[in-house]
C-alpha cells in the first residue's frame, strides 16, 4: 500500500487544518493509521491513531480536546481535523499505516508502522 498525505499549510494560532492521507493499493480497509508529526531536531512521535474498524481512537496528551482522527474507507482516506492550532504544533507531519487482525486496535509509536506517507508540512505562527 502507498499513502499520500496533503493538507498542511501555514495558518496562525487558533486556526484549523484537515489533514488527509489517501492511500492507493488493496487493503487498506484493514490497516490501523496514525498521523505521526516531527519538528526539527526532535524525535518523530505519533499524536493521533485509529483502528481500521474506525471505533478505537489514540490522542496524544498535547493534542487532546483539539485534533480529531477519522476515516472513510470506502475512500482510503484517513483525516486529522486539527483546530485550535499552536505554535508548537509545527512539524512535519506524517501518515503511517499498519495491517491488523484486529478491528479495534492501533498503533502509538512510529516504530510500528510498516508503511509511511511522504509527509505535509504544517506551520503555525504566533
Amino acid at each position: 500500500v502507498q499513502l499520500q498525505a496533503s493538507g498542511g499549510g501555514l495558518v496562525q494560532a487558533g486556526g484549523s487544518l484537515r489533514l488527509s492521507c489517501t492511500a492507493s493499493g488493496l487493503g487498506f480497509s484493514k490497516y490501523a493509521v496514525g498521523w505521526c508529526r516531527q519538528a526539527p531536531g526532535q524525535a518523530r512521535e505519533c499524536v493521533a491513531a485509529i483502528s481500521w474498524g474506525g471505533t478505537s481512537t489514540f490522542y496524544v496528551d498535547s493534542v487532546k480536546g483539539r485534533f480529531t482522527i477519522s476515516r472513510d474507507n470506502a475512500k482510503n482516506t484517513v483525516y486529522l481535523q486539527m483546530n485550535r492550532l499552536k505554535p508548537e504544533d509545527t512539524a512535519v507531519y506524517y501518515c503511517a499505516g499498519r495491517q491488523d487482525y484486529s478491528s479495534t486496535y492501533y498503533y502509538t509509536t512510529p516504530y510500528e508502522y510498516d508503511y509511511w506517507g511522504q509527509g505535509t508540512q504544517v506551520t503555525v505562527s504566533s
